[in-house]
């Protein structure tokens, strides 16, 4: 005759159980960053497209029109957000007067970055300043050179 009956389990242990979300909790703590990152990439790399597409829009408009739109409502742009849900900024330099030199964006030695009109996002922050160099405008995404560059300010 046996004195003890030797039961069967078909359950997880606790320790069994700790174990799988200590793994679950480290894939997760790997993905989770990596996730947000790519989707920060993807965010700037579609404000840069807008950007690329609202300035065809703007050059379209001087060629028909012989200047420059005053604001983005000209072009029906007015209400079209960037990635983070902000609108997007524009500024016509060429405009009769010209706009107080302390709006326009500067780089690191103070000089503005386009001569003939600012279009930019203000990036993640939803902050900015006209000197690039400042920590709010670090993460804009903007057009400078006249168009010859579009992209990051922090890159510029």
């Amino acid at each position: 005759m046996k004195l003890f009956k030797r039961y069967k389990s078909s359950g997880l242990t606790i320790v069994e159980l700790l174990i799988a979300i200590a793994i679950i909790g480290i894939l997760s703590g790997i993905a989770i960053p990596i996730y947000a990152g790519y989707v920060e990439n993807a965010r700037v790399q579609t404000a840069l497209a807008d950007i690329r597409s609202i300035s065809l829009v703007i050059e379209g408009f001087r060629n028909d029109r012989s200047s420059l739109p005053t604001s983005l409502a000209d072009i029906n742009y007015a209400t079209f957000l960037d990635p983070w849900g902000n609108p997007y900024r524009y500024l016509n330099i060429q405009t009769s007067p010209p706009p107080p030199i302390g709006l326009l964006r500067k780089d690191r030695f103070v000089v503005p970055i386009n001569t003939d009109y600012d279009l930019y996002s203000m990036g993640k922050d939803g902050q900015s300043a006209p000197a690039l160099t400042a920590q709010k405008s670090r993460d804009d995404i903007i057009r400078a050179n006249d168009g010859g560059y579009i992209g990051p300010a922090a890159g510029y």
